[in-house]
């Protein structure tokens, strides 16, 4: 495997991401396009990293019983069938990049807004207000995004949400983790109906792996990381890298 440096940045964005509870898939597809990997490559390998990552914080939530599954479902159920329809989805390099590029710069955006962090409930919406309809419509949007770009969709599923003042944050937190890790195994099954005989298994594989130290390494520490500080420095590098996706492939 070329640039070994690549393993070293997994394995500490897993580790910081998962110790304020995040995934890390926009720095992933950021870090591999800044690399220029084979689009299938980089798509897959956030996925798979996602799944790897994310688990353990779907596992945390449902322990901490901070997962509402009577109000997660309407949000997932048409997601994952879109996730899967867009991972299928036949599209040229030059479009993936260009698709992968807007995606970035959308993400940092959102991940710059300041939501609150108080965890108390929002009044203003209650489960009549946050119809079947709407939270359907919105996963299935951010599923479909998801399967053909390669993220598991909570970078842009909990800003929303937050804004929407949904629930409380920390179940926001929960449902976008659960979010993320039935899209992205829905999306990886979408891909594998579809992958070249040229696929470099070996470097998801070590990938993988740092990804799993860097998230069970994080999520056993509690360090006093300041996840708006985290979001917001993520935000830059993730702009910076959609725009240089974007001025390579436009």
């Amino acid at each position: 495997m070329e640039h070994w440096e690549i393993v070293f940045f997994f394995l500490t964005v897993a580790f910081v991401y998962s110790s304020v509870g995040f995934g890390g898939g926009s720095s992933y597809l950021a870090i591999l396009a800044m690399y220029s990997f084979p689009y299938q490559e980089i798509r897959l390998t956030a996925l798979v990293c996602n799944v790897v990552v994310v688990a353990g914080s779907v596992t945390m939530y449902v322990r901490k019983n901070q997962v509402n599954w009577r109000k997660i479902l309407p949000v997932t159920v048409l997601s994952v069938p879109m996730a899967y329809l867009g991972a299928t989805v036949k599209i040229s390099q030059t479009t993936f990049f260009q698709v992968l590029g807007v995606t970035l710069v959308l993400a940092s955006i959102l991940l710059w807004l300041k939501t609150s962090n108080q965890d108390t409930v929002a009044s203003s919406v209650d489960d009549k207000n946050a119809g079947l309809v709407k939270n359907s419509l919105l996963g299935g949007g951010i599923g479909f995004l998801s399967g053909m770009v390669g993220i598991g969709g909570g970078i842009f599923l909990s800003p929303l949400l937050n804004l929407m003042k949904w629930d409380t944050p920390r179940k926001i937190a929960a449902t976008s983790s659960v979010f993320i890790l039935v899209n992205s195994i829905s999306g990886i099954m979408g891909q594998l109906t579809k992958l070249s005989g040229k696929m470099d298994y070996s470097k998801i594989i070590y990938l993988g792996l740092a990804v799993f130290i860097g998230g069970q390494l994080g999520s056993r520490m509690s360090l006093k990381w300041n996840p708006l500080v985290i979001k917001r420095i993520t935000a830059v590098l993730v702009f910076a890298a959609g725009v240089n996706v974007l001025i390579k492939h436009w």
